[in-house]
């Protein structure tokens, strides 16, 4: 039983640390699109 717990609890902690790293990354796109081009609206 505890191991299908600690199992349960690893899966699902792992899900999230790598849905956490896709949005993390995409919000870095974000901001460097937006700083490009500002960058060229600038030049």
């Amino acid at each position: 039983m505890f191991r299908k717990v600690l199992f349960t609890l690893t899966i699902g902690s792992c899900a999230l640390a790598l849905t956490a790293c896709n949005t993390v990354r995409g919000v870095g796109q974000d901001i460097e699109s937006v700083a490009t081009t500002t960058e060229e609206a600038i030049n």
